[in-house]
């Protein structure tokens, strides 16, 4: 695979393997921040809604970069292989769910999060690396009963494909390398994206849809 320039081109690459899903009852969930940008190319070219899904792991009480599950605003999920103390889970689902809250008031400004039930979801990262992120994104998204999951990133590790393939009903991807160092190495800009960078572009996109409807009604 070529390099690609930056997150734009590679929501653009992607968007054009999703064209059936064009002007349908569809959802582009993007995972912040990363995928954010990438998200909003795809959800401009099938003119559909773009939203976030703000999901953030549970960490091991003894080891916090080991993910023992994973959390959203309004559920979780705990890998019950493990036997993990339940005062210790309650503290840090309350402890993330409160940090997620305030992600999703300076993201969306107290919007109503997008309704999921019955809708086709794409769910869109700027690659994956371990893929604990994007299962735990399938694992939540779920809950909600769309109708159909589909995970679309430029990258992945090609030992990982397999895997998300068996819970997303689709994953739709530009590259599976067998080395992968890291998913800023696909890229020849990586910028960092910032609050304000995913504020403004939901703003565009929700813009985008509003526009959209008025020209339906006139």
């Amino acid at each position: 695979m070529e390099i690609l320039f930056n997150r734009k081109e590679a929501g653009k690459l992607l968007s054009g393997k999703l064209l059936k899903y064009s002007d349908t009852e569809t959802i582009v969930l993007a995972i912040p921040k990363g995928g954010v940008p990438v998200g909003y190319e795809i959800a401009t070219k099938l003119e559909v809604p773009l939203g976030i899904t703000l999901i953030k792991k549970i960490g091991h009480p003894s080891n916090k970069e080991y993910a023992i599950g994973a959390v959203s605003l309004d559920s979780f999920y705990i890998d019950n292989s493990m036997d993990i103390d339940k005062k210790y889970i309650e503290s840090e689902v309350k402890r993330i769910q409160e940090l997620l809250l305030q992600k999703q008031k300076l993201y969306e400004r107290n919007k109503q999060p997008l309704q999921l039930k019955n809708k086709t979801v794409i769910i869109v990262d700027d690659g994956i690396a371990t893929g604990n992120t994007i299962l735990a994104s399938i694992k939540l998204v779920k809950s909600k009963m769309p109708s159909k999951i589909i995970v679309a990133a430029p990258v992945v590790p090609f030992e990982n494909v397999g895997l998300i393939k068996n819970m997303a009903d689709e994953f739709i991807y530009l590259d599976a390398p067998k080395y992968f160092p890291s998913v800023g190495c696909f890229y020849e800009e990586f910028n960092q994206v910032k609050d304000e960078d995913v504020i403004s572009i939901l703003n565009q996109a929700a813009l985008k849809m509003k526009s959209k409807k008025e020209k339906i009604l006139f």
